[in-house]
């Protein structure tokens, strides 16, 4: 089983989660995820068949870090780690799938919310705290956050879309999580390729117009 890649990771720090979809519907727009630069995707523990689709996009796009989400629990670790997830992301703050995570050597993304919380999932050792939910919220408060906590890496989570994205960045966050906002719903039907292969070049030059460019 490959590994997680960091540099990947790093190349584009967006954690792109699907919930609730099909292969073919992997089949469909992977490819335009990986075309417009995106490395890192995560499918959640409680889509119908997770296990089955995170081992066939491990398989089939190994150029690609994939992960499990709303893994709450030893029991959803265990299965996400058979299944082949390189990374696992948490909604809450479960301190043993986190050391669980940290003694295999896996990267883990906890999801936490108050300052108490997010530094419990670092010291714990989180390889960056997941802010959710971030939906109600906007840059501000990561950047609270940021300011007495400033080694702990964040990832918020919910309320990032392609308007917002690069200011997250500037903010100093190590990475962040899109879901609806990066997949939405009306740009995943077959016909719709073009749109979204559109949309995700402009999230992702959002981003890279966060990025000092070499001169």
């Amino acid at each position: 089983m490959s590994t997680f890649s960091a540099q990947k990771f790093r190349a584009l720090p967006v954690v792109g989660i699907l919930r609730g979809i099909d292969k073919q519907t992997i089949d469909r727009i992977v490819p335009l995820y990986i075309g417009a630069g995106f490395t890192t995707l995560e499918i959640t523990m409680n889509s119908e068949g997770a296990t089955d689709l995170i081992a066939y996009v491990a398989e089939k796009y190994p150029e690609i870090n994939v992960g499990a989400g709303t893994v709450c629990d030893l029991n959803d670790l265990e299965k996400a780690l058979a299944a082949g997830s390189q990374f696992i992301v948490t909604p809450i703050l479960d301190e043993e799938v986190i050391r669980k995570c940290k003694s295999l050597d896996v990267p883990v993304f906890p999801g936490s919310f108050s300052p108490t919380e997010i530094y419990k999932a670092w010291k714990a050792g989180a390889t960056a705290v997941k802010i959710f939910p971030y939906t109600q919220f906007k840059v501000g408060y990561m950047k609270d956050v940021k300011a007495p906590l400033n080694e702990i890496e964040l990832l918020p989570t919910g309320g990032v879309g392609v308007e917002n994205i690069a200011e997250f960045f500037k903010g100093g966050a190590y990475g962040v999580g899109m879901g609806g906002s990066l997949f939405p719903k009306h740009l995943m039907a077959e016909d719709k390729a073009d749109e979204l292969k559109a949309h995700f070049e402009a999230i992702a030059n959002a981003y890279y117009s966060t990025v000092p460019q070499e001169v």
